[in-house]
């Protein structure tokens, strides 16, 4: 089995954050993005090499340049998106793949909103795909492309050595030859590329853990709800943490701290009695005494927030600091 994770792009949506990393390396829940895949990868045996673009070449365009690793044997190959978070249901999906024969298999997932996205129609029987309806005004389907594919190696045919989208480029004659099916997928799914999506990811994960009963939860006292924390982090008395928070490595949060469905990344610190709720802190910033930070505000490397602040929903470029409150939405550049 071999597997392409599709890992090029700029990161825009995730800014701050990608001016410090590339996308895939963020923690997730205390793991880079792409570790969470990398994992689920090898439990399938699959080894990892590189396969470097000279310049971006969309998402179908990777395909072509690795085409000798992945056409190497008659096996199907997964193909993912570096920033969706699942189960990764991979013996699921080759099994589906198999069954019908085809030459590609898309993951789909509900959502509540399809008018917001691209959706995809097909047979719920079979899951023969019929088309792809972008935005629809009107409702056709609920089911998106989740970024998760697995394909025989005649896809590779269809691919040339260039800039190209498989979604836009590749799908709809696949779709028009009836050589594309659809699997719906189980359990959670989230695209975390943007600060919204990722908290709402990271709840969704850590719900996962409880679900499945994993020990990495922490439990310590102050704590509500879903709750990870790095060994080497330091919590102080009478805080109140959770639900879904993810505190990273070398952290240190001072006595009274509140913070709610937020990431607080390697090395920052919480001074006492801040409030923190749909945040993203990162790497070595710090947050002041008494300070209020809210409706995802998200603060890249090396930020420093002033005591008795209030932010709300800004976006901190790194080694800033603030010495005034920021009380609408905004970019601090």
């Amino acid at each position: 089995m071999k597997a392409l994770i599709l890992v090029g792009g700029y990161g825009t949506r995730l800014r701050p954050l990608t001016l410090t990393k590339p996308k895939p390396l963020v923690e997730f829940c205390n793991k880079p993005m792409l570790l969470h895949q990398v994992e689920a990868l090898v439990e399938l045996g699959i080894k990892i090499t590189v396969s470097l673009e000279e310049e971006p070449l969309g998402t179908a365009g990777p395909l072509a340049l690795a085409r000798v690793l992945l056409s190497s044997d008659n096996d199907p190959f997964f193909v993912l998106n570096s920033d969706i978070i699942c189960d990764f249901p991979f013996r699921e999906m080759l099994s589906f793949h198999k069954n019908h024969g085809r030459q590609g298999t898309i993951a789909v997932t509900r959502v509540e909103e399809p008018s917001k996205y691209g959706v995809v129609v097909f047979d719920k029987e079979s899951g023969n795909i019929k088309r792809f309806v972008e935005k629809p005004i009107e409702f056709v389907s609920n089911k998106i492309n989740a970024g998760l594919y697995i394909f025989s190696p005649a896809v590779l045919s269809r691919i040339e050595l260039r800039p190209t989208s498989i979604e836009k480029e590749i799908f709809p004659h696949m779709a028009a030859e009836k050589d594309l099916f659809a699997m719906e997928l189980k359990g959670f799914w989230m695209d975390v590329g943007q600060p919204k999506d990722f908290l709402t990811g990271m709840g969704m994960y850590l719900n996962s853990l409880k679900q499945k009963g994993a020990t990495s939860l922490y439990s310590g006292p102050g704590v509500c709800g879903n709750v990870l924390v790095d060994p080497t982090a330091k919590i102080g008395q009478d805080c109140r943490i959770g639900p879904n928070v993810t505190i990273g490595p070398d952290v240190i949060i001072d006595d009274g701290v509140c913070i709610k469905q937020s990431v607080v990344l390697q090395g920052a610190r919480i001074r006492s009695h801040a409030w923190l709720k749909t945040c993203i802190i990162g790497w070595r910033s710090t947050v002041g005494q008494w300070a209020r930070m809210e409706n995802v505000t998200v603060l890249g490397e090396d930020v420093n927030i002033g005591d008795e602040l209030y932010v709300n929903g800004v976006k901190v470029l790194p080694h800033k600091s603030l010495t005034e409150s920021v009380p609408d939405p905004q970019i601090i550049m």
